[in-house]
């Protein structure tokens, strides 16, 4: 049977798997899912029509799936669906979507430090970490294999595209490039993530692909022609490499 605390409160309604641990002083609404081998450290408040994956761990003060923070909302049912092997720190808020896309989705495996923000509309890819007080604001894509750094802000409708790493107390007004590496109060691309690509067991002939591919889109030769006519040159030489046509 599940082990609760006999300080918590669980509505009617909520399901939880027989394994799950919930520790004292927690709130859980009758629209969440716990499923088997969640941990709820003390002192967490899950609410919403939202779905946790298994063997997530949430610590105290954690507050999921509560109204998102957005004028427009009107009380309309939304979801928020994360997913398996999370670590889900002290203080996080992870809000639901809106009508307008319906959900916040969370994958698998991130680890998602102190005080970290995931606002409305939402959606994270598998092994993304977030270091403490990282925020996302809404309609922000996040894909896979992601480090963002302390403090950093993602502005709304940006998309970070995979393995890329934003340095600490950065602001990221636009779009990151799959594997890039971008820094600054308003961030600039600065390279790429050579050592996040070495790190997850990236061919080296896979990686003078991009650090070519990069090279010849953001730092050009003279007479090289204009941006777009430089994507597709890449794009032309490069067709039969997964990694290049991703950046």
């Amino acid at each position: 049977m599940s082990n609760i605390h006999p300080t918590s409160v669980i509505e009617p309604g909520a399901q939880l798997a027989d394994d799950v641990s919930v520790g004292p002083f927690c709130y859980i609404g009758a629209g969440v899912t716990l499923h088997e081998g969640v941990k709820i450290f003390s002192h967490v408040s899950l609410n919403g029509d939202t779905q946790i994956g298994a063997n997530t761990e949430v610590y105290s003060f954690a507050c999921l799936g509560h109204p998102p923070q957005h004028h427009k909302y009107q009380h309309e049912s939304c979801r928020l669906r994360i997913g398996r092997n999370n670590i889900i720190r002290e203080h996080v808020t992870i809000h639901p979507g809106t009508p307008i896309s319906g959900e916040t989705t969370i994958g698998d495996n991130c680890f998602i430090m102190v005080s970290c923000h995931i606002a409305h509309d939402c959606h994270v890819g598998n092994h993304v970490t977030f270091a403490n007080n990282a925020t996302l604001g809404g309609h922000v894509i996040v894909e896979d294999h992601v480090i963002l750094g302390g403090l950093v802000a993602i502005h709304q409708h940006v998309r970070i595209g995979a393995h890329a790493i934003i340095g600490g107390m950065s602001g990221v007004e636009n779009d990151v490039i799959p594997f890039g590496v971008v820094m600054g109060d308003r961030a600039n691309l600065t390279g790429l993530n050579l050592v996040g690509l070495k790190r997850r067991g990236f061919a080296q002939s896979v990686i003078q692909e991009l650090r070519q591919a990069y090279n010849q889109i953001f730092i050009p030769e003279p007479g090289s022609g204009g941006f777009a006519d430089r994507v597709r040159e890449v794009a032309e030489l490069s067709a039969g490499s997964a990694e290049v046509m991703n950046l």
